[in-house]
């Protein structure tokens, strides 16, 4: 509890001018002995505390030291407030909540309601409403050992379904399209390698501690490649569903059509996009071209059979 306390009365000090140890000690409900401990430590620690005896005297941080408030703007901080408050949905733990509490301090008064409402004109949330539970969890344990460079050991389920067992040296956590990621060299393949958390199960830190090797970052970015190998295909939906079908392809791309839409919809011939169309369900149809239409009949077919058996 020190080290939290001490942090918040850096804090205070930076966003007052001068406080009394009293008015310190009724914040924080401890004694004015422990405030003064505390006052020297931080003093120790190379952040220069002045205290002034006497009415309206206190202890204050040196003006020489404190950063200018105006160095930031209004759009400045309502940015950084922003970004912090949508990774602190996710990225939960002391120093998140201590950097939000430093820029929280840099905030002026007079600009402290204008910056509020700014703040929360976007709101980010990057908890899924339902999903993997064990996400949050892997997310702390990745990023400690980040943190401390130890290996970590998991199972790891593939895009087929089979199970192997990677011990990783992490380099980075990557939120990409809803999901996160685990970026490290793998000790089973030799190589850098993107691991998605929710493929993860029984996920462990190691004792060891590895040496950084020269970081590859991650290709992210296949935005030319997809279109280079996307053709559209024709598809018509039940206007129930335009929402859903929006996420993939504009609204440009939707002709009306009674209580249905002909939608030109960017296809890839594999069994991801064939998913896709499938999750649609009885609302979706593909008129053509007639080769993919046949595979969805076929498709189809096979699911029938197994609830037919």
């Amino acid at each position: 509890m020190r080290v939290d306390r001490m942090i918040s009365i850096i804090m205070t000090l930076l966003d007052k001018k001068r406080i009394s140890a009293q008015q310190l000690a009724d914040m924080y409900e401890v004694s004015l002995r422990t405030i003064y401990r505390d006052i020297d430590a931080i003093d120790l620690a190379g952040i220069p505390i002045r205290s002034t005896p006497g009415v309206g005297g206190g202890f204050e941080i040196m003006p020489k030291y404190k950063v200018d408030k105006n160095v930031f703007s209004t759009a400045d901080l309502s940015t950084i407030l922003m970004g912090l408050s949508g990774v602190s949905s996710m990225m939960q733990g002391d120093e998140m909540k201590h950097a939000l509490a430093k820029v929280k301090s840099f905030i002026p008064e007079d600009s402290a309601k204008d910056i509020e409402l700014k703040v929360n004109q976007i709101h980010i949330d990057l908890n899924s409403w339902m999903g993997n539970k064990s996400i949050q969890q892997y997310l702390e344990i990745i990023k400690v050992a980040l943190e401390e460079k130890k290996l970590l050991s998991f199972e790891y389920a593939n895009q087929h379904g089979i199970m192997t067992t990677r011990t990783i040296e992490p380099y980075q956590l990557v939120l990409k399209s809803n999901h996160w990621y685990c970026h490290g060299y793998c000790l089973k393949r030799k190589d850098f390698r993107l691991f998605r958390l929710s493929r993860m199960s029984n996920l462990k830190m190691k004792k060891k501690v590895f040496i950084a090797r020269a970081y590859q970052k991650p290709q992210l970015d296949f935005t030319g490649t997809l279109e280079t190998m996307q053709t559209k295909i024709k598809i018509r939906i039940h206007k129930s569903i335009m929402d859903r079908v929006l996420d993939y392809c504009p609204y440009e791309d939707f002709t009306l059509d009674g209580e249905h839409y002909i939608v030109n919809f960017p296809f890839i011939e594999n069994d991801y996009y064939f998913d896709i169309l499938l999750g649609f369900g009885t609302k979706c149809e593909c008129l053509e071209p007639l080769h993919i239409r046949n595979e969805m009949k076929q498709k189809i077919n096979s699911m029938a059979t197994i609830y037919e058996s």
